[in-house]
């Protein structure tokens, strides 16, 4: 059996196909230990590789869309009743690299700015879009606002990319495969330093 390497968004595709593809999306969307997971190049990726031009995931793009949405609405929804009934464990453990109680803090800050639209942005942000809906819970931002903007948020997100990476495949064919760990590269690269001044200025001082 070939072994899955869990930050390579094509073996995942490739060795767990379409079920396997969906977990991750939900995984990634709100279960805070599993933020390493691959999440803007998955799905760009499996847009592509859904493309009947490369043969290589059977699946049709309005399927792979549809199950993507709802796996990535329910991951935040996880994520934000676990912040909502069981944020006072993460409020009440010590500081570490990936969480400071500042976090929610200068997040409470950012609902009460911008309101939903903060879970929209989000969702372009690797490991702030696994945080966002947990922290959503934590300062109790209302369910409703929560609910119309995760399925916002998750319906750009999942369509974007999904059918940016589609397109791409329908009009360069096989040639695109050659060229996809430089894509991958440049997404790793450009979410990880968006990413990381993200989740950097969320630990400054608290706002005035």
């Amino acid at each position: 059996m070939t072994e899955i390497n869990w930050l390579d968004a094509q073996s995942i595709i490739t060795v767990g196909g379409f079920i396997l593809i969906a977990l991750t999306v939900f995984a990634e969307s709100g279960i805070f230990f599993l933020f390493f997971l691959p999440g803007d190049y998955l799905l760009f990726s499996a847009g592509l590789l859904c493309s009947p031009k490369l043969h290589v995931l059977p699946t049709p793009i309005h399927v792979l869309c549809l199950t993507l949405f709802g796996a990535a609405v329910l991951g935040n929804f996880t994520g934000y009743f676990f912040g909502k009934y069981l944020g006072h464990t993460l409020e009440n453990r010590k500081d570490s690299f990936f969480f400071k109680k500042i976090y929610i803090e200068n997040t409470r800050h950012v609902f009460e700015k911008h309101g939903g639209m903060a879970l929209v942005v989000a969702r372009f942000l690797p490991v702030i879009r696994t945080f966002a809906p947990i922290l959503a819970g934590i300062t109790r931002l209302n369910l409703g606002t929560f609910a119309v903007f995760n399925t916002l948020g998750a319906a750009v997100w999942v369509l974007v990319l999904c059918l940016s990476g589609y397109f791409l495949g329908e009009t360069m064919g096989e040639a695109i495969l050659q060229y996809l760990h430089y894509i991958i590269i440049g997404f790793v690269v450009i979410s990880g330093i968006v990413a990381f001044n993200s989740f950097r200025s969320l630990g400054r001082s608290k706002p005035k």
